[in-house]
């Protein structure tokens, strides 16, 4: 089995005849964490819904736990591991809090161990949504809407954890708390963390490594550790 949850080998995409991601690579191992940086528009979002499924991609391969998924579904990476949680959250307003991590179950089926009940290190993680199981998903605010986002994803039991700007729109106070639960999501549960971010504190609490997208490639990579956020600010016209 390949040491990496999640390997892109030269993976590009396009709508139409308009290519928008041109040939990334880039690993994330298990317990690990990536931040991928750049500007609105430069196809951080593409290359997302391409590596889950939502998108083809029109070269290139996605490597899973060693095992090629670049032609399989969105519903059969998810079985095999691939939770999202797209930017905007996408909860389910009229449901609650409770209900909206049930559905993350139906992810399980046709897996070993699946169906079951929400388990119970999500609301460990996250504690705000135990006290909030009844609520509609609609009354929520903006930060506990992510947490809810995030812990559905949770329910499937993913080995790869892939978070479109998780902090779009939260205060600060909350922003702190999902990169707390991010920490434990990986040290505990040994899940890798893939994310799209703008705010690059947060960008550099969460993960290793960093890679800066123009253009629709990598043009910046490195270790976060190895180096200051303000590096890469004139990349983002940050």
């Amino acid at each position: 089995m390949s040491s990496n949850a999640i390997a892109l080998e030269g993976v590009s995409a396009a709508y139409g005849q308009s290519r928008v991601v041109h040939s990334i690579s880039l690993a994330v191992a298990p317990g690990d964490a990536a931040t991928i940086l750049g500007r609105n528009g430069v196809g951080k979002t593409t290359l997302l819904r391409t590596i889950v499924g939502l998108h083809p991609a029109a070269s290139g391969r996605i490597v899973l736990d060693g095992d090629d998924v670049t032609e399989a579904r969105a519903f059969t990476r998810a079985r095999r591991g691939v939770g999202y949680v797209p930017q905007g959250r996408g909860v389910f307003q009229h449901l609650t809090v409770e209900e909206n991590l049930e559905l993350g179950l139906a992810a399980l089926r046709g897996r070993p161990g699946g169906g079951g009940t929400v388990p119970g290190h999500v609301f460990e993680i996250f504690p705000v949504l135990d006290r909030l199981r009844g609520r509609k998903a609609g009354l929520l605010s903006g930060g506990e809407a992510q947490q809810l986002s995030i812990g559905r994803a949770l329910v499937t039991r993913p080995r790869l954890l892939i978070l479109d700007e998780p902090t779009e729109g939260i205060q600060p106070s909350v922003v702190q708390q999902i990169a707390d639960a991010l920490a434990v999501i990986r040290r505990e549960l040994k899940v890798a963390v893939l994310l799209v971010e703008q705010y690059l504190a947060f960008a550099w609490s969460v993960g290793e490594r960093f890679y800066v997208m123009r253009g629709g490639r990598i043009v910046m990579q490195g270790e976060t550790a190895a180096q200051a956020p303000e590096s890469v600010a004139h990349l983002l016209n940050i």
